[in-house]
């Protein structure tokens, strides 16, 4: 497992990894954007961007970097990232197919990705994955897995997945939806051989949505590592748009809501990483504080209002604009 590469660090970030999603791509979901990236978001601004970015968050000791063929271009630019600094070789790379960016570098698009789950698509994307990432992808995730996804009972590409995970390839999934426990728990009973497939999960878990807990301890249980994303909430968990009782606790602590909440998650015992998804540098500061943030049981007890119920937080999610 690459990530026993992480099991040595310690630094206290190290269990805090930097998503790309919000940077390699014009358009995405995230609340403050237009605040975040301002008006120029040609492919070179948003590569310098990701660029000092990733400096930046290896610097404080960041070692997880994520990407997806369906955020635009940041295989590309983490890959050009990786070989402009030959000499970083303690960082674990994941990347994840399924869905495929349709965009075009517009914000205004009729659909920024297209789902699919079959053995053609994986095929496709692992070769394109392949020709940027080289034998530097550690990681590769099914993308958003739902019940009802064709890629939890298709033999033929678990039969492929095995194959790749047989020649060093770690493999797993991600999750999506108000759904996600189960998800998980029919993924940790595929099998090839007898053998578990997955070996990894990635989640959206944080203050307001967190019903996949058990599953997803479960899945800690069972040895995959758990890495959670979406812990800002799309941006909902962080200045200015965070609820007042996690404004409060952040105003005591002196820091942002941003690293409050990721502080909540991190003191999960089966959290392996949570992702920083920053956009600014400003960002990635103050989450990185995230470590140093006091959660005690009645600030525990105060945040525990803020609970949503899955579905409809899926569906507020799903109303959020591209921007």
């Amino acid at each position: 497992m690459p990530f026993a590469r992480l099991a040595t660090a310690t630094t206290p970030t190290c269990h805090i990894g930097l998503g790309l999603a919000a940077v390699g791509r014009p358009g995405y979901i995230n609340l403050g954007r237009d605040d975040d990236l301002g008006a120029d978001r040609s492919v070179d601004a948003l590569r310098a961007r990701t660029h000092e970015l990733l400096d930046a968050a290896y610097a404080q000791g960041v070692r997880y970097f994520d990407v997806a063929r369906s955020y635009g271009r940041s295989e590309e630019f983490l890959a050009q990232w990786l070989a402009a600094n030959p000499g970083i070789d303690d960082v674990v790379i994941g990347s994840k197919w399924g869905y495929t960016y349709t965009a075009d570098w517009s914000t205004d698009a009729e659909r920024h990705e297209v789902k699919d789950h079959t053995l053609v698509t994986y095929e496709r994307q692992r070769a394109e994955s392949d020709a940027l990432l080289g034998d530097r992808l550690d990681l590769y995730q099914i993308h958003s897995l739902t019940p009802d996804s064709p890629a939890l009972t298709d033999k033929e590409l678990h039969a492929r997945l095995a194959e790749a995970a047989a020649q060093g390839l770690t493999i797993g999934f991600s999750t999506s939806g108000p759904r996600q426990a189960d998800t998980v728990r029919a993924a940790l009973a595929v099998t090839v051989d007898g053998e578990p497939l997955f070996r990894t999960v990635q989640s959206t878990y944080n203050i307001l949505e967190h019903s996949a807990e058990p599953a997803l301890a479960e899945a800690h249980d069972a040895g995959l590592t758990v890495i959670v994303k979406e812990g800002m909430a799309n941006g909902r968990l962080a200045d200015p748009n965070a609820p007042e009782a996690l404004k409060s606790i952040a105003a005591e602590e002196g820091l942002g809501c941003d690293a409050v909440a990721l502080a909540w998650i991190l003191r999960r015992p089966w959290v392996g990483v949570v992702l920083s998804g920053a956009a600014t540098l400003t960002q990635l500061s103050s989450n990185l504080h995230a470590p140093a943030v006091d959660l005690d049981a009645d600030r525990m007890t105060r945040l525990a209002t803020l609970t949503e119920e899955p579905r409809e937080y899926w569906e507020r999610r799903g109303q959020l604009p591209w921007h």
